[in-house]
């Protein structure tokens, strides 16, 4: 269902809240290492800016379990916000109160107020009716910008829309529901492939019962197709193992059978005789991994099919590596797909997490259709087709 955006709305003169994901990657200075996230939310405020709205911006950083802990506070996102903006920015020692209040009715059209870490507050994680109410008491109009955080349902995602009338989306969380809605589950260009990768595959049950029903090809790489291989009768050495999802995955191997949906996966692994880069590898067939062996990358001739298949996608979303990526050596199989995804004609979705870091790492990023912002979120939108806190936001 299509949802109201910031272009649905006359913010002139009102006080908008915007709920951002500002949860910032800091040194051990606290110096912001990566301000992708600062800059991704820039032309949501610099719309409201320009039209002449009160901009008051909530975020969460990092897990201070509802306490003030100084390490975790916001002052240096507003240091790096007010060089990215031309407005005015005033940050609030706190997130909801007198002062607060005081300040925010204070604003003058085109000013931004960012207000304090959001989980300082312990009934943010808890979606405290009273601070949901103490929030939409701030504001006219609620604005959500935060697809990253928008699986959750706190007090400044969800909660808060029960006491504003006007709740719509940002341009970022616009962008992220018609991606991962229209061209991924609804409407995509054939043929729909879709990557999974990563660890384990506890996490990605729903992912992978829901892409079954929409995908034409499913590929299964990185850690969790041991339990895969393991399903089909392999013995897959020290490889990562579910061994309470074998059955799962016997049962998702005759589903794709009886669906008529082409389930890849790896037919030849880089075997390693301990977990370090500098570790003994060979390449094994995929039913052939040595007992005191394990699997930490995909073999040549799976990379040849996967990235194949990646080619030939009219739309394809990826998410979890195809390996231990992070060291080097197992790094091939990871590298040779985003290669594939980058030079294909597809529609392109990286689904957040280490995907996307592994995008952005190997200079692929700016070659992809669509980064998500969100890892966990993506993944939960795809597996459930909506989030709680898009469902709060008003329908078009």
């Amino acid at each position: 269902m299509a949802k109201k955006s910031v272009t649905d709305i006359d913010p002139k003169g009102k006080r908008v809240l915007v709920r951002v994901d500002f949860n910032v990657p800091l040194d051990e200075n606290r110096s912001i290492t990566d301000d992708s996230r600062i800059r991704a939310a820039l032309p949501t405020i610099n719309y409201l800016l320009e039209a002449g709205a009160k901009v008051i911006l909530t975020s969460h950083l990092g897990r201070p379990k509802g306490k003030k802990a100084p390490e975790f506070s916001l002052d240096t996102v507003a240091a790096r916000l007010a060089d990215l903006v031309s407005a005015k920015v005033t940050k609030t020692d706190d997130l909801v109160g007198p002062e607060v209040t005081k300040v925010v009715e204070a604003m003058q059209p085109g000013e931004i107020v960012l207000l304090e870490n959001s989980r300082f507050e312990p009934g943010e994680e808890k979606n405290d009716p009273a601070l949901s109410e103490a929030l939409g008491a701030l504001c006219d109009v609620y604005v959500n910008d935060a697809f990253g955080a928008a699986h959750r349902a706190h007090a400044t995602t969800e909660g808060v829309t029960k006491f504003v009338d006007t709740c719509v989306a940002g341009f970022l969380m616009q962008k992220e529901l018609e991606i991962l809605g229209d061209a991924l589950l609804h409407e995509p260009k054939r043929p729909l492939v879709a990557i999974l990768g990563g660890a384990k595959v506890a996490d990605k049950l729903g992912v992978i019962d829901s892409l079954l029903q929409v995908a034409d090809t499913l590929i299964i790489g990185g850690g969790m197709s041991y339990t895969f291989l393991k399903a089909k009768g392999y013995e897959i050495g020290q490889s990562l193992l579910d061994a309470e999802r074998i059955d799962y995955c016997k049962g998702v191997i005759e589903k794709a059978a009886a669906t008529g949906t082409a389930l890849l996966l790896p037919t030849d692994i880089l075997v390693a005789d301990e977990f370090k880069a500098d570790a003994q590898t060979k390449i094994v067939p995929a039913d052939q991994i040595p007992a005191d062996w394990m699997g930490l990358d995909m073999g040549p001739e799976s990379t040849k099919a996967f990235c194949a298949a990646a080619a030939a996608a009219g739309t394809a979303f990826w998410n979890g590596p195809m390996g231990v990526f992070e060291m080097e050596p197992f790094a091939g199989g990871t590298k040779a797909l985003a290669q594939a995804l980058a030079d294909s004609g597809a529609v392109t979705i990286i689904g957040g997490g280490d995907s996307a870091a592994a995008v952005r790492q190997m200079g692929f990023a700016d070659k992809m259709t669509h980064i998500s912002t969100g890892g966990g979120a993506s993944l939960e939108f795809v597996e459930q087709g909506s989030l709680p806190c898009v469902e709060a936001l008003d329908d078009k």
